[in-house]
């Protein structure tokens, strides 16, 4: 694996941030719609580059933390706006 593919494979904290604060603004409200308690979502809701990558969130209290960053060439996006 070349440099190229090993910087792909990895967020660096920026990212994670960008990635977090468009979670808390935009999927959360749909999140608490749903009644959602637990998952991974794909992040292509943060922008293209983030299509390969799953966030891993959980309930707590009335929020939600985000427990993980996961690389994935085959995951997909889903439409919350049910």
């Amino acid at each position: 694996m070349n440099a190229e593919t090993e910087a792909l494979l990895e967020l660096d904290d920026e990212d994670k941030e960008l990635i977090r604060a468009i979670f808390y603004e935009i999927i959360v409200p749909k999140l608490d719609k749903l009644h959602a308690r637990l998952g991974t979502l794909n992040c292509d809701f943060a922008g293209k580059q983030f299509r390969n990558w799953s966030i891993g969130f959980r309930s707590k209290g009335s929020g939600y933390d985000v427990v993980s960053f996961e690389y994935d060439e085959n995951s997909r996006g889903i439409d919350l706006d049910l």
